[in-house]
């Protein structure tokens, strides 16, 4: 019987129980795979995208031994966007007006005034 793959999504994290190979999603009960912010509704630079990933380890750790459910998939993907959250609040990480909807999904967008 085939591996099941599980998956969670939020508005700008999914979550796999896949590996990547040649651009495809394999189902692999032992790995998780973090798919963010797909539709591309933030300017990110590598200091986010590295805090969110360390953030994702940290997860993934703290969750070890635990069996890769939909509950626990869903935890991992909340605690994830209160991360990007957190990045928006600080002035961090900016909302992208090319965005194909721009609907200001985590607050309205903060300017160094209100910071």
């Amino acid at each position: 019987m085939a591996d099941t793959l599980l998956k969670s999504t939020t508005r700008h994290v999914r979550l796999f129980t896949a590996r990547v190979n040649d651009g495809r999603l394999i189902p692999d009960p032992n790995q998780l795979t973090l798919d963010l912010d797909p539709d591309n509704e933030f300017l990110w630079n590598d200091s986010c995208v590295q805090t969110v990933q360390q953030r994702f380890r940290e997860l993934v750790d703290a969750h070890a031994g635990q069996p890769l459910n939909d509950y626990n998939l869903r935890r991992i993907g909340s605690e994830l966007e209160g991360s990007i959250r957190q990045l928006l609040q600080a002035g961090q990480l900016s909302y992208n007006p090319d965005c194909r909807v721009l609907n200001y999904s985590m607050g309205l967008p903060r300017t160094p005034e209100l910071l």
